[in-house]
């Protein structure tokens, strides 16, 4: 039997992605958009980086990272092909069974490749266990309600040919659960914010042959194995808005910053430490609690 807690087929999700290695230029314009966006978050720290981890970039994020000064860049893949394609120093390596030793790097950048993770608060351990104390972790991964314009074209016209429906699009994280499964993760000052990206395609089927391309294929254990009926995703397409500029298609971008706990790192202060009264900086009358405002 299947284990429940099992979502995605990784060996599927692996195949795909060997594919995807000859294809995923035609979707490079994207990943430099998602990359580029993650990797500003850099600007807003004066650490200097020498060891990274680059996960998933599929050719985008490593040499973004040299580019920065970064002397030492490893890219990992669950595909072989992939990480051969990502950067100089590739290791074909599973999210869900890191091979690095503790504290091997100094930042850790996760480019669309969790969302595909069964266990997600584990691999976010092991991501931690892999940084060196006060190294950096960011990851950027679709959230909901991205797709959701296809998500639900797909369902109603399945619904319509077969009376029923199957999952087609992969389920994606929220956003309130960012900065928790940061903090799950023994991460130190957790952070997770959310950006929109507008897309907008020429024809329906355009969006489709971009998920093909980057490997993003339905990798979902529950999918439906059976061949779908021929009309399925004509008339999906069909059920698709259209606007001006094209046929939309919704994504957002969960942007996760996490650090490994160190000793020098800021802390809150403890409770009833404080030298002076913030009634006193307000110029205002401290009261009591439950004590009524006098006129």
């Amino acid at each position: 039997m299947t284990d429940p807690a099992l979502v995605f087929d990784r060996r599927l999700l692996r195949r795909r992605r060997d594919r995807a290695a000859a294809t995923t230029d035609a979707v490079a314009p994207l990943l430099a958009e998602v990359a580029d966006r993650l990797l500003d978050r850099l600007d807003d720290t004066t650490h200097r980086f020498a060891r990274a981890l680059e996960i998933g970039g599929r050719g985008v994020v490593a040499p973004r990272l040299a580019a920065r000064g970064i002397p030492f860049v490893v890219s990992a893949d669950l595909s072989p092909r992939m990480a051969r394609r990502a950067g100089p120093l590739p290791v074909a390596a599973d999210e869900e069974w890191l091979p690095f030793a503790e504290g091997a790097f100094d930042l850790v950048v996760a480019a669309f490749s969790l969302h595909w993770v069964n266990d997600l608060p584990g691999a976010l351990v092991q991501i931690r266990r892999a940084l060196a104390p006060d190294g950096l972790f960011l990851a950027a991964l679709p959230g909901l309600p991205t797709l959701g314009e296809l998500r639900t074209a797909l369902a109603e016209a399945e619904t319509e040919l077969r009376g029923g429906l199957s999952p087609r699009v992969s389920p994606f994280p929220d956003l309130r659960d960012g900065a928790a499964l940061l903090q799950r993760a023994g991460f130190a000052l957790p952070v997770a914010d959310a950006e929109e990206i507008r897309l907008a395609y020429r024809t329906p089927l355009g969006l489709l042959a971009d998920l093909r391309a980057a490997g993003e294929g339905n990798a979902v254990l529950a999918r439906d194995g059976r061949t779908p009926p021929r009309a399925l995703f004509p008339l999906a397409a069909a059920r698709l808005p259209v606007a001006p500029e094209g046929v939309p298609a919704s994504f957002r971008l969960l942007v996760l910053t996490g650090w490994a706990p160190s000793a020098a790192q800021p802390r809150p202060a403890r409770p009833g430490s404080a030298s002076a009264r913030l009634a006193d900086a307000l110029g205002t009358v401290e009261r009591g609690a439950g004590e009524k405002a006098g006129r």
